[in-house]
């Protein structure tokens, strides 16, 4: 690739890149952008859920244009529970410090879970506070009161996929959303990961086979679209 700097007829200067390559080849779109680095995360204990079922199918539909990669959360080993809060250093487990190195990896995530009790589940909730570390995930540059916090993930993008039983317009006009806040605001974007979309499949336990397949197809499409 050539990188040219020129001027218009204005004034204004500009780059211009060229490609170097034989005549009459065709350049494909991956060729000349940077793929999606996308980390799927499944926040279901078990891979054999209707979670971890979708987590695959969007794992298909993501792999062709995209660089994807899957944590179950289930499969890894590791103490879901800040023992002492920040009071005292915890050592990571050799799984979450390899989590760790596939967030940094990442520049896009996607979250499987289901809602339980209105939120995300103990074991998600335990990975997030075992691995959001400080100087890993936020800093403070000051020990004053209200002094703002470094966002040391920021230029992550995540989309929340979840599947709930309560109906949508219950969870988003009664309980006010409190699973997709936790995770946007109190989460994800205290780190500086901005949550660009969020799914959900409502009533699983109502549904049918047909219905369930369905879903599956869209989960398919959506690492498509995404990736």
């Amino acid at each position: 690739m050539q990188n040219l700097t020129t001027n218009d007829k204005k004034g204004f200067t500009f780059r211009v890149f060229t490609l170097n390559v034989p005549k009459n080849r065709v350049i494909t779109l991956n060729e000349v952008t940077m793929k999606k680095k996308i980390l799927v995360i499944l926040g279901h204990p078990s891979k054999e859920s209707l979670n971890g079922a979708l987590a695959n199918a969007y794992y298909e539909g993501a792999k062709g244009n995209a660089e994807v990669k899957i944590l179950n959360l289930g499969d890894i080993r590791f103490d879901p529970i800040l023992w002492d809060g920040y009071n005292k250093r915890q050592e990571l487990e050799p799984d979450l410090i390899e989590a760790q190195e596939l967030i940094k990896w990442a520049n896009h995530l996607v979250i499987f879970y289901p809602t339980w009790w209105s939120t995300i589940p103990a074991l998600l909730k335990g990975f997030f506070d075992r691995i959001l570390l400080p100087d890993f995930a936020f800093s403070f540059s000051s020990s004053k009161k209200n002094s703002p916090h470094k966002k040391l993930l920021k230029g992550r993008t995540a989309h929340l996929i979840t599947t709930m039983d309560t109906p949508s317009w219950y969870y988003r006009c009664i309980m006010k959303q409190p699973g997709f806040v936790q995770l946007k605001k109190g989460i994800l974007g205290f780190v500086g990961i901005k949550v660009v979309r969020i799914s959900s499949f409502i009533q699983p336990s109502f549904s049918t086979k047909e219905k369930r397949n369905k879903w599956l197809t869209k989960a398919l499409n959506l690492g498509k679209l995404n990736a």
